[in-house]
């Protein structure tokens, strides 16, 4: 007879809302269970490509994934009105042994939490080993998390920090803690000029991109996060052409659905050539550099499996420190 619980077995689904969300974060937490994700095989199927609904001035995202660790599979909803500026976000997780319905969670944290925690995982792996001389451009909330993540698993040394607008950048360097040497600089050359890691989450209101490869010293380590449609610019051609290699979460996506990866194909870039997935260098299976004086590329365009493995750790979090709410009914899976 089959394990398997019946149609009619007692199951349960946590709601986890926002503030729940907020309470169970933090980014060593965050970076660990991605880490122990992309160090188990992944493949594309168990990551397909979003889909996207359109309406009259709304649209409907679904992002899906399994997750490697057995545990869950689960979809992150995302449902917006550009015109109205509102959206919501949805996180759903089923057990994969049951399909029970496990949890319903608030993602609006989740997108932001899985960006940076992302973002420093892929530092960490490229990176070299000592304090990170780091240059930011962008003072918003992506550029925040981001630093803010990096500074939590590595050590920094100089960060330098450029915003077109003056006051968004000295209150980003005033806003974290005494001890981090961290000051706004008045050019976005400025803030790279002597960086090991590039921090971008900026695009400039034309679409122009806010960082030229020209700037880039030997060795440098780019993470791009702002540009991810293909209307969006982010990093120049001259960037893409000097990366030796580009390290993508979603490698399709980033290739066939973002500005900058089109943009520098039309040059006569071969991204494509260069391109590997962060799966694959997580796991051993590609290289980034050849030599020290390498530039590398980390483009991400956010995947559903970090949407998911964020989703399992806040979960498991909160059945651990009894946070959320057990919601009245659910749904029983049915025999098929």
């Amino acid at each position: 007879m089959s394990d398997l619980p019946s149609a009619t077995a007692n199951t349960t689904t946590l709601f986890l809302s926002d503030a729940d969300v907020a309470a169970l974060s933090d980014w060593p937490s965050a970076v660990r269970a991605l880490a122990a994700a992309y160090a188990l095989p992944v493949s594309d199927a168990m990551v397909p490509p979003r889909s996207m609904a359109r309406g009259d001035g709304v649209w409907l995202r679904s992002l899906t994934a399994v997750s490697p660790s057995g545990g869950h599979l689960g979809c992150k909803l995302i449902a917006a009105s550009p015109r109205a500026g509102r959206a919501s976000y949805l996180i759903s997780l089923f057990d994969q042994r049951t399909m029970a319905l496990s949890a319903l969670i608030d993602g609006n944290r989740v997108t932001g939490l899985r960006t940076a925690a992302t973002a420093a995982f892929a530092v960490d792996l490229l990176a070299p080993r000592r304090a990170l001389r780091v240059g930011v451009i962008g003072a918003g909330f992506e550029a925040r998390g981001a630093l803010d993540c990096l500074n939590a698993v590595r050590e920094l040394g100089a960060v330098r920090v450029f915003s077109p607008t003056p006051a968004s950048r000295e209150r980003y360097a005033a806003g974290f803690r005494p001890g981090i040497d961290i000051a706004a600089v008045d050019s976005a050359e400025a803030a790279v000029r002597d960086a090991d890691v590039v921090i971008c989450a900026a695009r400039s209101r034309d679409e122009s991109p806010v960082l030229r490869g020209a700037w880039l010293p030997a060795g440098a380590t780019v993470v791009s996060l702002g540009s991810t449609l293909p209307e969006q610019r982010e990093v120049d051609e001259d960037t893409l052409a000097r990366a030796a290699r580009v390290v993508a979460d979603m490698p399709e996506e980033v290739l066939h659905d973002t500005g900058d990866a089109l943009a520098a194909a039309r040059a006569g870039v071969d991204v494509a050539g260069k391109t590997v997935s962060l799966a694959d260098l997580a796991a051993g299976g590609a290289a980034a550099r050849r030599a020290d004086g390498d530039i590398v590329l980390y483009k991400s365009v956010g995947s559903a499996l970090q949407d998911v493995v964020i989703a399992e750790m806040l979960f498991a979090l909160a059945r651990e420190r009894g946070l959320g709410v057990t919601l009245p009914a659910t749904i029983a899976p049915v025999a098929k």
